[in-house]
């Protein structure tokens, strides 16, 4: 049984209808670069990589705590992220998280859309318009509804598995 607003249900399912992109999948061949990768000197490849590389995921969300006023232990207990999971992401660098993790910490933090399209782009995730469930967290995003509970409440009538 479910303890969401109909009225918001209503609501979450016509946003899904209207924001659900179809996936087009454009002929890989035209992505790929016609210059011999062998052509290339490190110091090009290092060079490129220096000037396109942005901030880290550690450092993005560390930043929003920051930002946010937040102690660490107020974020991962909203999140519903235990302390060593919390902990392994501040302590390794190279450390990924689920795109899921990603998600709880920026409705814990009240990330706006734009926050959280910028904490998931430095971990390499991003909210894709033909995803239902990218669909369910836009939409608590653009309603400023960082309840996760609820999210997850939605994400459960679409049959799909919750957040953390």
């Amino acid at each position: 049984m479910t303890i969401l607003d109909k009225e918001l249900l209503k609501e979450l399912e016509d946003y899904i209808q209207l924001n659900r992109q179809p996936l087009i999948l454009e002929n890989l061949s035209t992505k790929y670069i016609q210059q011999d990768l062998y052509e290339l000197s490190p110091s090009e490849i290092e060079n490129f990589i220096e000037q396109k590389r942005q901030p880290t995921l550690k450092e993005v969300l560390f930043q929003f705590i920051d930002e946010k006023g937040c102690t660490d232990a107020e974020v991962y207990r909203k999140a519903g992220i235990d302390r060593k999971h919390f902990s392994k992401i501040r302590s390794k660098d190279e450390y990924k998280p689920k795109k899921s993790t990603i998600v709880a910490l920026a409705l814990a933090l009240e990330l706006s859309k734009k926050q959280t399209v910028k904490l998931l782009d430095s971990a390499g995730y991003s909210l894709s318009d033909s995803d239902t469930l990218d669909l369910v967290i836009s939409f608590f995003l653009e309603k400023q509804n960082y309840n996760i509970h609820e999210v997850n409440e939605a994400l459960d009538y679409f049959s799909l598995k919750p957040l953390c």
